[in-house]
């Protein structure tokens, strides 16, 4: 299928059926990264009594658990109430899953022993930013696991100006937006979602993200697929669809 949409009045296809995942896989050693000491997803059969939910171990169906931590063990949509005392629900928040994301990579700077993506780099387009923003730390590894490893993060004051823009949602390759350790400021969580003094309830964060190596940095459609689970932070899949101008 194919639909065409406007950006700054101009038309573009858009092929639906050539979506770039730039999602992890929950349960593939492969494609699953880690962060926060959390241990692997978890998927295995229902065990009742003698009874297995396997087909591969008699049963007439496959049964199985999942059991996973959405903030570390892969890509992941968070809203404000990852910082709030309420218990926030994303899809309360999340309001719009489809529009235009500039994506873009930004190189990973050392500054007092830390490894930062800084306000200084970040690629302003000529016409502003859209409502979604891609980040990729250039060189981090994925599928990648980040536990007691202080990694990469992002300068706050970059995270102010995006909110700044208007940019309600930003998806990053990062494991977090902010330090592994910081004593609980969560200084790049609170700019972007200016809170508590005038919170952006409807802006949302997305980490481990995995950027596709195809991406060339600019405009894309995208679509932002999120588990509907009564949580501030859920696994989630952004897919990323090349547009055409008419």
């Amino acid at each position: 299928m194919k639909i065409t949409v406007k950006r700054e009045g101009r038309p573009y296809e858009v092929d639906l059926s050539r979506g770039i995942d730039c999602g992890s896989t929950f349960g593939d050693a492969n494609r699953e990264p880690s962060a926060w000491y959390v241990d692997p997803v978890r998927i295995e059969p229902v065990r009742i009594e003698d009874w297995v939910g396997s087909v591969a171990q008699g049963s007439s169906v496959n049964f199985y658990e999942v059991q996973l931590n959405p903030h570390g063990n892969g890509t992941h949509t968070e809203c404000y109430g990852h910082i709030d005392k309420g218990h926030q629900k994303l899809s309360d928040h999340l309001k719009e899953a489809h529009g235009w994301i500039h994506f873009q990579r930004l190189p990973i700077k050392e500054q007092n022993g830390d490894r930062l993506l800084l306000l200084e780099d970040l690629k302003i387009p000529e016409e502003g930013f859209p409502d979604f923003v891609g980040i990729e730390a250039e060189g981090l590894p994925f599928p990648g696991h980040f536990s007691n490893s202080n990694p990469p993060y992002i300068e706050a004051a970059l995270c102010k100006r995006l909110a700044e823009f208007g940019v309600k949602h930003l998806l990053t390759n990062l494991p977090s937006v902010d330090r592994e350790e910081d004593g609980g400021a969560l200084a790049a969580h609170r700019a972007f979602w200016d809170y508590p003094n005038a919170t952006r309830e409807e802006a949302t964060i997305t980490e481990f993200t995995n950027f596709d190596a195809s991406l060339k940095e600019g405009f894309y459609f995208i679509n932002l697929q999120t588990a509907n689970i009564h949580s501030d932070a859920v696994p989630s899949r952004p897919v990323l669809y090349e547009a055409k101008a008419l």
